[in-house]
């Protein structure tokens, strides 16, 4: 009968063996990578002998003076490293718990959710467990969702895209994007009851980058109403340029409505009465189908989907939705 037991296994390939690994690659030298790990020189050099025999490849070279990693050697190093990094961690937080509930949650989200639903749910967990530590990153979906495949965070406030693996994650949606069209505070368009694409299509907007799905819509929007998408445009993502740039210009952005009722509220922005049928894809909690999660990491999700599930705003529009799959 074919043996499926994983190789390391079949071989006893210990702990030890690789903090010996990590201690080699470190120090360069079988004797002071024994004291490191408290052994003799003899028991050092015999572990390394296994190893190499488990894998029938040389590790390292032998040298004069100590030892330097083989091709092998580095590729077994990176995640031996790997795999003691992990341990450690896991160790910390084991303690952390029991200590009081602490521990790390690093968490992405793009800007809607990160200045709607995720403050107000991380004001809760660090309530529960004020000794839990938090990482936020906003950025954009496929980022985050780069920094989670490389494990960098343990949860994603994002929305998927058809290149994405969805096999390889859990996807659990939350809420819908509308957008808003603002201005800067006393803009004269401001005084209108009601504002027209045609009416818009000639101003000078702040626009997302080309390529971008918001950008893709937008320009969309317009076609679909006969019109030529705005061309006097300043491409940028970032909020504090496009705030600070309307706060000195009579010019127009397009914004997730979330974020254009925190700068609102601000006083920053003030949003045109201008229909804007181009809202993005729903977003969602992301997570990674290969991990568990931690007991905080966990926390947070159950918070989250609590909090998104009373959110009464914002309503859908009654206006048709421009939907089409962005540029490939």
């Amino acid at each position: 009968m074919l043996n499926t037991r994983p190789w390391y296994i079949r071989s006893r390939l210990k702990t030890r063996h690789l903090l010996l690994l990590v201690a080699l690659a470190e120090t360069g030298n079988v004797h002071r990578a024994a004291a490191v790990l408290s052994m003799t020189q003899p028991a050092a050099s015999k572990m390394l002998r296994e190893m190499e025999h488990m894998l029938d490849v040389p590790l390292f070279e032998r040298l004069p003076r100590g030892v330097r990693p083989t091709e092998y050697g580095q590729a077994l190093i990176r995640h031996a490293r790997l795999l003691v990094e992990s341990l450690d961690q896991a160790r910390d937080e084991i303690s952390n718990l029991k200590d009081g509930q602490a521990g790390h949650v690093r968490i992405g989200a793009i800007t809607s959710p990160a200045v709607s639903l995720l403050p107000a749910a991380v004001a809760e967990i660090k309530q529960q467990w004020p000794r839990l530590t938090i990482t936020v990153e906003v950025e954009s979906s496929n980022l985050l969702l780069e920094r989670l495949a490389q494990e960098r965070l343990d949860l994603v406030i994002g929305r998927l895209s058809p290149e994405h693996d969805k096999l390889a994650l859990n996807f659990e949606p939350l809420d819908f994007e509308p957008v808003n069209a603002v201005a800067r505070p006393g803009h004269p368009l401001l005084q209108q009851p009601e504002l027209s694409l045609e009416q818009v299509a000639d101003a000078s907007w702040i626009v997302p980058p080309m390529g971008s799905v918001l950008r893709h819509r937008f320009e969309l929007m317009f076609q679909h109403a006969s019109l030529r998408p705005p061309t006097s445009v300043v491409e940028s993502p970032a909020l504090l340029f496009i705030t600070s740039l309307l706060e000195r210009s009579d010019m127009l952005a397009v914004l997730p409505i979330d974020v254009a009722r925190y700068y609102s509220a601000c006083g920053l922005v003030a949003t045109l009465p201008l229909p804007m049928p181009c809202q993005m894809d729903d977003y969602g909690l992301i997570t990674r189908n290969d991990r568990l999660l931690s007991p905080a990491t966990a926390r947070l999700l159950e918070i989250l989907r609590t909090r998104a599930a009373g959110r009464t705003e914002p309503l859908r529009p009654a206006t048709p939705v421009i939907a089409a799959a962005p540029p490939t």
